[in-house]
């Protein structure tokens, strides 16, 4: 039975890379997958997964109105759903996708962040949390050494931001990964 996985970290963990891995092993074994990045996220321009390592690929664009159970309709065949920034998954896609794991059989895997500037969780890692089948943590470190778990924004004088909106994008000129002390120290 597939399932539907949700595997997390802070920025600059691999995430993307990750992805990136898993899209090559099913097609190197002759299988069909779809990958899909968030709209809002356009650092390394729309439609591309990219590893801050350099690998990129295309990869199909969602937004909030995204239906992922009729575009799965709609094109058969697919071994696997990729989604990276699945973060900006909203609560009806993340319940569309567990859909498709446990009724049409077909194994999801979402990359994201858990948790905003703020220690908060985003709406999309808050449902994936609740429904995903198997959760991994992915590591990456902290300044300090210890492992990072939050995403520190800062300004252009490398100094915390505590406000502003939820969704800032940006990479390591805006944001951090630190370890929780580093987070409520700095």
């Amino acid at each position: 039975m597939a399932k539907l996985f949700f595997r997390y970290a802070a920025m600059n963990a691999g995430k993307s890379t990750a992805l990136l891995q898993v899209a090559h092993n099913y097609e190197e074994r002759g299988h069909s997958v779809r990958l899909f990045t968030a709209r809002v996220d356009d650092r390394y321009g729309g439609g591309h997964i990219t590893s801050r390592l350099g690998p990129q690929r295309e990869a199909e664009l969602f937004g909030p109105e995204t239906d992922f159970l009729a575009l799965n309709a709609a094109r058969p065949g697919v071994a696997c759903l990729l989604i990276d920034e699945a973060q900006f998954l909203n609560k009806a896609q993340v319940w569309a996708l567990h859909e498709l794991a446990h009724i049409n059989n077909l194994p999801v895997i979402c990359y994201g962040l858990r948790t905003d500037f703020q220690g908060e969780l985003f709406p999309g890692s808050a449902s994936l949390l609740a429904l995903a089948d198997e959760m991994d943590e992915m590591k990456t470190i902290c300044d300090c050494g210890r492992k990072a778990t939050m995403n520190m924004r800062v300004d252009a004088n490398n100094r915390k931001v505590t406000v502003g909106d939820q969704v800032e994008i940006g990479g390591n000129a805006r944001y951090r990964a630190v370890c929780g002390r580093c987070f409520r120290q700095l």
